[in-house]
């Protein structure tokens, strides 16, 4: 007891050298550990949006760009899949057809177009305001409102993903209508609207307005134009009525169709009717596809693994070392100790109590610092994720 009450005071004494040793130790215990954590719950959180999803429907191509974009909204842009395919799985009773359009975004974050069995789907439901429910409607994840310091009431205003490609492509004003709860998922950071908002978005749909009133022919008064119709960028309730569509849905497009299968019967039947390397669509588990990125990305871990271990033995050689040097700075001091009458089981008692105080506190800090990430590495991931996509 009086070697540590030693060892305290003499570590407190001299504060400065203590301080840079508690710190240095505390990082090589706190790196590692941090590492190990943020890791382990990226790869939960990849695969537990894949396993939340049963199969993905999409044009054939890559499964991963699909998936990606499907399920993460990320920047890949896979061949649109025409909804003429949601229709089809409607008809055979063996699913439900979730379809995703995520080609547009608004002030950095991602437009998904989708159904209100999305919603149902995920089990989002607005912490603030209502759902979707009618056309121009917009409900903003978390990260969203954060992020733009929007709410109920106010505004957004899409854009095109090409300054070089407008053709069709109209700013349309959406109203926010909702705000979703935090999930840390990539629901957090998208912007949600009815498909069919995406599609007047993408000019597909559209509605007009007379440039010139029955009254103003009939007086003389009307201005002369050469087209009777302008393209609306807000839908109101005084022009709802006019916007339509033009060709026929089945031919529309949708980036994705998630399906949800009735059982494990149906989901094998269903992928069995898209077996067909040659046919314009595919149906893939996003669980595999998510797993085997999760499994390529992870493969540097062990890499990783033995990169911090190396690091971490040379940082606990570097803080002996200084240890050692500092006894032996001391060596009049515990020659002093020694003529004074402590023996020399005293004195190596002293030092023991002084490195075990300074690897105890560093080893505290270390755990708490651990503690905050573990409590937090939900969050972090998620917005990690939502960024990256």
């Amino acid at each position: 007891m009086n070697a540590l009450f030693l060892a305290f005071a003499y570590l407190r004494y001299h504060w400065a050298r203590s301080s840079v040793l508690v710190a240095v130790a505390a990082l090589i215990l706190f790196v590692p550990a941090a590492t190990q954590i943020l890791l382990s719950t990226s790869e939960r959180a990849l695969v537990a949006r894949g396993d939340a999803t049963p199969l993905l429907l999409g044009s054939r191509g890559s499964q991963l760009d699909l998936t990606m974009s499907a399920l993460y909204f990320s920047d890949e842009r896979p061949d649109p899949v025409p909804m003429a395919e949601v229709e089809t799985v409607w008809d055979s009773n063996l699913g439900v057809p979730i379809p995703v359009h995520t080609a547009f975004s608004s002030s950095g974050f991602r437009i998904v177009g989708t159904t209100l069995d999305y919603f149902d789907f995920r089990g989002l439901s607005p912490v603030d305001g209502r759902g979707l429910s009618i056309l121009g409607d917009a409900v903003i994840g978390s990260e969203v409102a954060e992020s733009l310091g929007k709410g109920v009431g106010d505004t957004l205003v899409s854009a095109p993903e090409n300054l070089f490609d407008l053709d069709g492509v109209y700013p349309l004003e959406m109203p926010i209508v909702g705000v979703l709860p935090q999930t840390n998922t990539p629901d957090d950071s998208a912007i949600f609207v009815d498909i069919k908002t995406a599609w007047v978005i993408q000019g597909i749909g559209h509605g007009h307005e007379d440039v010139v009133t029955a009254a103003e022919v009939a007086s003389g008064t009307a201005a002369i134009a050469n087209a009777a119709v302008v393209q609306y960028q807000r839908i109101t309730p005084d022009n709802i009525d006019s916007f339509h569509f033009h060709g026929s849905q089945d031919g529309f497009p949708a980036t994705a169709v998630i399906v949800v299968p009735n059982d494990t019967r149906s989901a094998t039947i269903l992928k069995g009717r898209y077996l067909d390397s040659e046919g314009p669509t595919q149906l893939i588990e996003p669980a595999g596809v998510i797993q085997g990125l999760v499994d390529r990305i992870f493969r540097i871990k062990s890499l990783l693994d033995a990169v911090t271990a190396i690091i971490a033995i040379a940082a606990f050689a570097a803080i002996g070392l200084a240890v050692f040097l500092s006894y032996r700075l001391r060596a009049r001091e515990v020659a002093t100790a020694v003529k004074l009458g402590a023996r020399k089981g005293m004195v190596l008692r002293l030092l023991a109590a002084e490195t075990v105080t300074l690897l105890s506190i560093s080893a505290g800090i270390a755990a708490l610092g651990a503690i905050i990430v573990s409590q937090n590495a939900e969050a972090w991931v998620g917005w990690l994720l939502s960024l990256g996509s």
